[in-house]
């Protein structure tokens, strides 16, 4: 099994909230869990193009301003993976969004980074932790 590339973006309003989705039934897994955004990097794209496009599939909001955060590099037992976490926080206007992957999330929230709904996917603490709050 080869490590893959994956951007993961915590989106923000700029002013201190950031967006959680619920995973639903039918999502890859951790499913009833919060968590950021994330997707795939595709062979010969830009990390921001990355963004941008994951952005706009999972939330249907351009971004305003992306940012890169770090990196992280993240090992699962289960399911088995590994991957090379490309970490983003990126700036969305809140009315601009909306579920874009029903199949994938069953509801979203706008929150603090202090006061997370749960349960929370086992990979958000990670991201938050490079995340800068004011």
């Amino acid at each position: 099994m080869q490590p893959s590339v994956s951007c993961v973006f915590l989106c923000h309003d700029g002013a201190g909230r950031i967006l959680l989705a619920r995973r639903s039934a039918r999502a890859r897994d951790e499913p009833g869990a919060w968590d950021c955004g994330a997707g795939a990097l595709e062979f010969g794209e830009t990390f921001e193009a990355a963004v941008t496009r994951e952005v706009i599939e999972e939330y249907v909001a351009a971004p305003r301003e992306i940012v890169q955060l770090g990196v992280r590099n993240v090992l699962r037992v289960d399911p088995p993976s590994h991957w090379v976490a490309v970490i983003f926080a990126v700036r969305v206007d809140p009315a601009e969004v909306r579920i874009g992957e029903p199949d994938k999330f069953d509801d979203l929230t706008w929150c603090t980074p202090d006061r997370l709904p749960s349960p929370a996917h086992s990979q958000l603490a990670g991201t938050l932790a490079l995340f800068p709050v004011d």
